[in-house]
C-alpha cells in the first residue's frame, strides 16, 4: 500500500541540504506492483535538473542491458527505482561524488513496506553493494558482478553503467558477453509473467 503522506515527505527532504550543490531534489520512483528494484548510487546532474530517474546515457545503457525501451521503463508499473542517495550530491575529483549517506537509512525501509511485490534487487555499483549484499561481497566489485549468480534470486549486482566506466567495460568484456544476456533474460521472465 502506498503512503502518499510518506511520499510526499521524501519528496521534500532536506536532511542533507547543507552538503548539496544544486540544493535537495529528491529523485526516486515507486509503485506497489513494481517487482524489480533499481537500487543504485544517487542521481547526476542531468538528472536533478530533468527529475527523472535515469535520464542520461547511464539510463539508456541500463536499459540496454535490462532489455527495455524508454515506454517500458518508465511508464509501466515493472520498476522501482531507489537510489543510495536520492539527491545529486555533487562533482568529485573522478565523477559525482558517494551518495549522502543520510538517504538510504533514514527512507530505504519506508519505501520496502510499500513494495510487496518486488521479486529482484539490482544492486547498481559499489554502494548499493555494499548496503545490500554485506559481507557476502566479494573482494571487490569486479570479482561480485563476475559471482552474480550467487546472489540470484534476490539480488543481481550490476557495475554502474556510466559513461566513465568504459575502462572497466573494455577491461572485463565478459560482462558484456556473459552477464548482460542473463540479465536480459532475467529481467524480461519477471515482467513478461
Amino acid at each position: 500500500m502506498i503512503d502518499e503522506k510518506k511520499l510526499e515527505e521524501i519528496r521534500n527532504c532536506t536532511i542533507c541540504e547543507e552538503h548539496l550543490p544544486l540544493g535537495p531534489r529528491p529523485v526516486f520512483d515507486i509503485h506497489p506492483a513494481a517487482r524489480i528494484a533499481i537500487i543504485s548510487q544517487a542521481p547526476g546532474r542531468i538528472v536533478h535538473e530533468s527529475g527523472i530517474a535515469w535520464d542520461d546515457q547511464s539510463g539508456d545503457r541500463l536499459r540496454d542491458w535490462l532489455g527495455v525501451d524508454k515506454d517500458t521503463f518508465y511508464n509501466t508499473p515493472h520498476f522501482a527505482i531507489i537510489p543510495m542517495g536520492f539527491c545529486y550530491p555533487g562533482k568529485g575529483k573522478s565523477g559525482d561524488l558517494p551518495p549522502r549517506k543520510e538517504c538510504a537509512p533514514q527512507w530505504h525501509p519506508t519505501l520496502w513496506r510499500m513494495l510487496p511485490q518486488i521479486e529482484l534487487k539490482l544492486v547498481i555499483g559499489q554502494y548499493a553493494q555494499k548496503r545490500y549484499l554485506g559481507k557476502s561481497r566479494k573482494r571487490n566489485l569486479t570479482e561480485t558482478v563476475r559471482h552474480y549468480e550467487e546472489y540470484l534470486p534476490e539480488f543481481l549486482p550490476l557495475p554502474h553503467p556510466s559513461p566513465i566506466n568504459v575502462r572497466w567495460r573494455k577491461k572485463n568484456e565478459w560482462f558484456a558477453t556473459d552477464v548482460v544476456p542473463k540479465v536480459t533474460e532475467i529481467v524480461q521472465k519477471i515482467i513478461n509473467r
